[in-house]
């Protein structure tokens, strides 16, 4: 799929908690900082490049731990829209094993009027 948006993160202390591994929250964090990357290096091949994507529905597996100084593979990409919601796959890996799988919903957002934007269902295709 072309629409695959990848990055490295290696973990620091900032990112470990007192169980010394990386904070599920941190992972949460991630979730949103990687769509958010995404989304703006695809923007400018659309129409909507001023709405936002407003998270509504976020589901996440820890699957196994990940610990400082590690590096993080993190991939994302947008999944078949459905209705007004875009789902979105987040997953990373850590020693070509994914350790944490992300499954969420956005709705796009025009920040003027607070309305959610419905896109058609073959919007992704206009994007490859």
């Amino acid at each position: 799929m072309s629409l695959i948006f990848e990055k490295q993160i290696k973990v620091t202390e900032e990112h470990i908690d007192k169980n010394n591994h990386v904070n599920n929250v941190q992972y949460v964090h991630w979730v949103e900082e990687i769509a958010g990357e995404h989304w703006d290096s695809l923007k400018h091949k659309t129409e909507f490049a001023e709405l936002a994507w407003i998270l509504v529905d976020h589901h996440i597996q820890y699957k196994k731990q990940v610990y400082l100084n590690d590096i993080i593979t993190v991939k994302t990409y947008p999944k078949v829209p459905e209705g007004i919601k875009q789902p979105r796959k987040v997953e990373f890996y850590c020693h070509d094993q994914l350790v944490v799988d992300s499954d969420t919903l956005w709705v796009l957002v025009d920040l003027k009027t607070q309305k959610m934007k419905r896109l058609e269902s073959d919007w992704l295709d206009k994007l490859e």
